[in-house]
Parts: structure tokens; sequence; C-alpha cells
């Protein structure tokens, strides 16, 4: 490196920011140097804050990391690829994801055949055909057919005739998909089948919204007593954050997308706050991967700093929070390459196996502090300033 004097030096507020001034790409670099060495500017600047913040404040010290998955992820075999390597390091402890992407898992994890085709073809074609397309991705009817044939064969046993929360059901439901994987001879293909052995807790923000919840819904019709309990999901994934946070761990929310499943796993921290009255700053970390754009609105693109003012995101720690603006089928294998390059394997937290203690600590935090009253926060309550919109005598 050249001790040099820059003959254009910037003012001392900024000079502590890196040259950037990158070597040649060689071919035998590695994914986790090039994201170093390569990704230095806009988006590729930001994957890169994101590969890091994952592995220096993130990962150290045994903090907790809660994923949401939005858009259709593991149909496009990053379930396989990615999600099973990172749950088998210990670098994820807990999921919320659409019911479309626990779903489509279920194909692998029963060795159907997906396929990787093209965008371009002809729909009408394909639906006379027999055959059904997720953007690029190809496969044949009976592939749905034979996968709802198997959630309801599962779901009719005594275990399922109960209610519950949907980390138990995907638990019981990941059993018999890793028992099936044996069977056919397979192993590490399923998410579901992985979090079941890994005792990693899977929850669902909207239980009905995709093929599993359907199925579920029919054999309501023939009298199966499988209810979720979404009260028991609120409560359950609010507790495993403050598990964590009452343990003298970090909290962070690691996000592929949007939608409910982001606003399900950032909504733990308000309710630890506003709603059970429990003293708390919010999650340590954010991280997201997103193609949303902020100025619509919508929850998908809502960025870090806004979350700080719902008390989502500890406002302390809003510098170190992270949003890639890219497709999560590009960002998560180069977060993937990087993380597993980069860190050790963590021993797995099993936080199912403790979900009832879990669940036990948080409701008895709740009642001991919480009211049904107006709750009284640390927050400043902004008083009316005027009488405007005051009806008046």
């Amino acid at each position: 490196m050249s001790s040099k004097k820059s003959a254009h030096p910037l003012s001392k507020k900024y000079a502590g920011y890196p040259r950037l001034n990158p070597l040649g790409i060689g071919q035998d670099i590695s994914a986790a140097d090039l994201i170093d060495t390569a990704l230095l500017a806009y988006n590729g600047g930001r994957l890169r804050e994101a590969a890091q913040l994952l592995t220096r404040k993130m990962l150290p010290d045994d903090g907790y990391i809660g994923l949401s998955l939005t858009g259709a992820l593991t149909p496009a075999g990053l379930g396989k690829s990615c999600l099973i390597p990172l749950m088998r390091a210990g670098f994820v402890d807990w999921i919320v994801s659409t019911g479309a992407n626990l779903y489509h898992d279920l194909h692998f994890g029963l060795d159907m055949h997906l396929h990787s085709g093209t965008p371009f073809l002809n729909d009408v074609e394909l639906h006379e055909e027999g055959v059904i397309r997720i953007y690029d991705v190809l496969f044949d009817y009976n592939v749905l057919l034979d996968t709802d044939a198997f959630v309801r064969e599962v779901i009719q046993g005594p275990e399922f005739q109960r209610t519950m929360g949907t980390d138990e059901f995907h638990y019981l439901l990941g059993k018999y998909v890793a028992a099936r994987q044996k069977k056919l001879g397979i192993k590490d293909s399923s998410v579901l089948a992985t979090a079941y052995e890994c005792g990693i807790p899977i929850f669902t923000s909207s239980p009905g919204d995709s093929s599993i919840g359907m199925n579920v819904a029919a054999m309501a019709l023939r009298d199966s007593k499988l209810m979720f309990d979404v009260n028991r999901d609120v409560n359950q994934t609010a507790g495993i954050v403050y598990h964590a946070k009452s343990t003298g761990h970090t909290s962070s929310v690691f996000i592929l997308g949007g939608g409910s499943p982001k606003n399900f796993i950032l909504q733990t921290e308000p309710q630890i706050q506003e709603v059970m009255g429990i003293q708390e700053k919010g999650h340590d970390y954010f991280l997201q991967c997103t193609d949303a754009r902020p100025d619509t609105g919508g929850l998908s693109g809502a960025t870090p700093a806004e979350a700080v003012s719902w008390g989502k995101v500890d406002p302390d720690k809003l510098p170190d929070s992270v949003v890639c603006y890219t497709d999560s089928t590009i960002a998560l294998p180069l977060l993937t390459a990087y993380v597993t390059a980069r860190v050790k394997p963590r021993k797995l937290k099993r936080l199912y196996d403790d979900r009832d203690a879990i669940f036990g600590k948080v409701r008895e935090r709740y009642l001991a502090t919480g009211t049904v009253a107006k709750i009284t926060t640390s927050r400043k309550v902004a008083k009316r300033a005027s009488s405007i919109g005051l009806r008046k005598k």
C-alpha cells in the first residue's frame, strides 16, 4: 500500500472513508473475497455492508437471528442451496415465512421434479399441457396434486387434531417430511425437515394464505380439529425476542423481501413495548434485501429509520442497519457463500425445544407489568398542541 500523501484529500470530517481503488478481478477469486474487494459502491456496496454486518455484528457473541422469507424462493431452489446450509451452520435461529415458500419446499422434500425453464412461454399452452409456471420455474400439475395429498394424509393424524401455533404445526409436518426423505434416500432437501431436525421454529404470519392452509381448510370440512393459534404465534415470537434481550444477547432481523413476514418479525418489539408494557429498545440489527421502494408507503419498502419510530429497531443501532436493493435470488447465494466462508458454525440454539419456557417467561413478565388500561412507556407522549380538530361547544 502506498504511503504517498493524496494530492486531493477529503476534508477531515470525511477522511476516514477508505479510498476506492480496487484491484483487477482474477479467475481464482472466491465469492467472499469478491464481495469484500469488488462490491464497493451503489447496491454492490450495500451487499458488502450486509455481508459484513452479518459476520461482524449479527452472528458474534451468539446473537439471535430471525429470518423472514417472502417471494418464491424455495421453488427456485434457494431452500436447498442457501437456507439449509445457513440453518445447519447455526446462522438462523427462527424463521417467519410465507406459507407458499413452505408449501413449495415440500416438493423438494418429497423428491418431486421442478425444472429451470424460461418466462417466455405460452401460458395458455402450458395450462393445456398441465404445466405450472412460476416465472421461469416449471413443473407438472401433478406436483401440486401429490403435495396436496401428502399434506392431507399427514394432518389427519391424531397429533394434529387440536389447536396449535404454526411453529408446532410446522415442526410436526417437518417430522413427516424428514421421515419421507429418509425413506426416499435423500437428505438436506427440505427446509421444514431441517427445521425439525435442528429445532428451529418456523412461523407463518398468514396461515390461510397458501396451499397448506387451503388443505387444512378443506380437511376442516371433514371435521378435522386442526386450528391455528395465531395469538400463540404473536406472543411466542415476542417471547423469543424478549428471551434473547433479557439474557444479554442481541436480536437481529434478516429480511428477504418484505410483505407480511417482514411485519410479523418486526412487530415483536412493539408487542413487547407498546402492548405488553415491558421496557425495551427494539431490535439491535436490521438487514433487508428488497426491490420495494419506500415512497409508496408499503411495509415492504419501509426503511429501518421508519421502523425506529415504531420502536421496532433500536435507535442507537440505526447506523448499523443495511438495506440492499436487489433481488433476493441474487443476494442470498452471495451472502450464504460469504458467511459460510467467514464464520465458523455455531451451536444450534434449538429454540423450539424451549418454546413453552420462552412463552411462559414473556407471559409472566407481561402479567406483572402490563395493564388493560393505557400502557405507560418510557417514550415521550405527544400532547395535543392546539384545539384544531376538536368540536367547539
